[in-house]
């Protein structure tokens, strides 16, 4: 009995798996990535998210004092948030 609820489970994950590209909204989120605007605008927020993670690691490694760190991270958050705003503006006007 166990055997057939686990070939049941698999089978039921396989077929979830499978059907995700024909489920309505896969085509837009694919056209959204692929708008190149979109694109940059990821490539950008991810670079951002990068630098905050490199200025909390210098921080905790001694490298960065507690104001220098602050005034960085403050900037970068900053910087980040305009490029979240430019996302979501970019949403709206499609």
């Amino acid at each position: 009995m166990e055997a057939v609820l686990l070939t049941l489970f698999v089978i039921a994950l396989v077929a979830l798996f499978v059907s995700v590209p024909l489920r309505p909204g896969a085509k837009s989120r694919e056209k959204r990535i692929e708008d190149p605007e979109r694109a940059e605008l990821e490539a950008r927020k991810e670079a951002k998210y990068r630098q905050i993670r490199d200025a909390e690691l210098d921080r905790e490694q001694g490298k960065l004092s507690k104001g220098d760190w602050a005034q960085a991270d403050a900037e970068l958050r900053r910087e980040a948030i305009e490029i979240l705003r430019a996302i979501d503006a970019l949403e709206e006007r499609r």
